[in-house]
Order: structure tokens, then sequence, then C-alpha cells
């Protein structure tokens, strides 16, 4: 039976177009594997410096509006590092646009590059091939000794991912600590690969870091706040753990206290309603007990208590 050649042209056409698009799927490579690639959290985290020499500042920035400053010292290169997931024997390229005298970017224990000088932001590139059975590797960025401040940004690891997966669903945090503007969480770690991990309050990532556990500050005094885990890798993020619930702190006085009070209204002026302040204290009642908070900066004289 003789095929027509038509259709042998229609065929041939087809299998290209699949083979097109198998080359496509294998070659694709992570945009980059860093988190807080160019400091635009604000933040430092996941990256960790010696010495306490790091900070993200506003200006020089190379992109964005923020980036990397690091001052060397005398007895201290300043090195920032993060560590990612990686494949084993395959190729990668990390990159980075630095400012300074002597600028390093390299990987720990591999290849590394660096410069002498750059008044401007310039980029460093290197590509380097991970070991057999290697999962993980830590990229890092240094000064040199009393070399002075150098800034780095729009740091990039290319090439594929470590996972082929989201990381496993971390375990339900757990509240640690409390003060009367922080809460405290500790969580068991994901299973699968895993970058880091983000903690949410609601839809809003409150912390992210590569640890199994974090401090949330900047809470308000008596305030209670729910909190989620989530893990995250090169592929994705995981499933929300099981939420906690945790209160900050304040100082309590008990019932008879609260009593002794109202009965010498009559000297205290002011005293009405169901919250209360004077110039040094707010009252609130909790339940069963009244919370007592120190706010120097309210200047209203008299005292409010009740719910």
């Amino acid at each position: 039976m003789r095929v027509p050649r038509r259709l042998l042209v229609l065929l041939g056409a087809t299998v290209l177009a699949g083979g097109i698009t198998l080359a496509v799927a294998t070659q694709a490579h992570a945009a980059n594997l860093l988190s807080n690639p160019g400091f635009e959290s604000g933040s430092l985290s996941p990256w960790s410096c010696t010495g306490g020499l790091g900070s993200v500042v506003g200006s020089p920035v190379h992109s964005g509006t923020h980036a990397l400053s690091a001052a060397a010292s005398s007895s201290d290169n300043a090195q920032c590092t993060q560590t990612v997931a990686v494949q084993p024997s395959t190729a990668y390229t990390l990159s980075a646009w630095v400012r300074g005298n002597y600028v390093y970017l390299g990987v720990t224990g591999g290849a590394s590059i660096w410069t002498p000088s750059a008044t401007s932001y310039s980029q460093l590139s290197v590509q380097f091939t991970t070991a057999a059975g290697q999962s993980s590797v830590q990229i890092y960025l240094h000064g040199w000794y009393a070399q002075g401040t150098y800034y780095a940004d729009d740091v990039s690891l290319d090439g594929p991912g470590g996972g082929t997966s989201p990381p496993g669903v971390p375990g339900a945090p757990s509240v640690t600590g409390t003060t009367s503007s922080s809460i405290s969480l500790s969580w068991a770690g994901s299973s699968g690969t895993v970058t880091g991990y983000r903690v949410y309050e609601g839809s809003t990532v409150r912390s992210t870091g590569t640890g199994t556990n974090a401090t949330i500050s900047g809470l308000a005094s008596c305030s209670s706040h729910a909190y989620t885990i989530a893990a995250y890798n090169s592929v994705g993020e995981s499933a929300r753990s099981a939420g906690v619930t945790g209160k900050t702190a304040g100082q309590h006085l008990d019932l008879a206290e609260l009593g002794r009070v109202q009965r010498h209204r009559d000297r205290v002026p002011g005293l009405r309603g169901q919250y209360g302040q004077d110039d040094r204290h707010r009252y609130q009642r909790d339940g069963r007990r009244v919370v007592r908070l120190y706010q120097p900066h309210i200047h209203h004289r008299g005292i409010q208590l009740g719910r």
C-alpha cells in the first residue's frame, strides 16, 4: 500500500514539532535559584554575613531599591553566603553585579572570580559543575581585609533546581516564647529538598529563613496572632502547615486590684468606660484579667478601666 506523499510530509512535520518540544523541556532552567537575590526584601535573610558586617542599603543599587553593603575590616573580609539546593553532575552559572575594591564571587570549595576595583557596578560571572552526588552549594561574596565597603546586587545562580517537586508540608509550629512585642516559633522540618521556610500570618509573609524557628517582632502588646508555615524550593512552595496562635505578653493585674481602683474612683480623675490609661500605662480587660502595659508616649491624664 502506497502512503500518499502529502500524508508523509504531515507525519514528518508532526514528529519534528514533537522533537522540538522535548528538547526545550529538557533544557529548561530555573530563572534564579537564589532567594532574595536583589535584597529587595529589605533584609539580609536568607543571606548570612560574617562579623555582622553586612547590611541592606538603599543606595548605591544596580536595580530595584536595595543592595548588599558589606564593610571588610582589618580582621574580617565581610563574607556573605547563601546555601541552595542543586543537582549532581550539573553545570551552573553564577553571576552578580558588584562595586568596590577587591570584590570576590564564588562557590565554597569551588570556582570563584574577583575584581580588584569597580568604581561603578560591574558584572562578575563564573561557571561551575557540581560533583557526583552533590545536592547543595554555598554561594559567597566577600571583600578583602581593610579594603573598605563593597556592594553587590542582582546575584544569580542559573541552572536546574535541586528538587523535582515542592517540599513536604512542615510540622505544625509551636510558640516557644513571647515578649510584649514578639512571638517566637519553632516547627519540624519538611521532607524533600528545602531551600527555606516562610512564616505566614493569613496571606502575609512575616518571616523568611532557612532554619526551623523564627521570631516575629514589632507586635503590639497583648495582641493575638495566628501563624502557619510553608517550605519552598526552586520548584515551588509546599502546602501550609497546621496553624498556631500566640499572644504577646503584658503586665497582669488581678480582679482584686481592679476592684481596689474602682472603689477609689473618686481619687482617679477621668475614670470611665471599659478601656483605661494614664500617663504611664494602658489598661485592658482580658477575659477575667486586667492587662497593664507601659506606653510612655501617652500623655492623657486619668484612668479608664473595663473590657
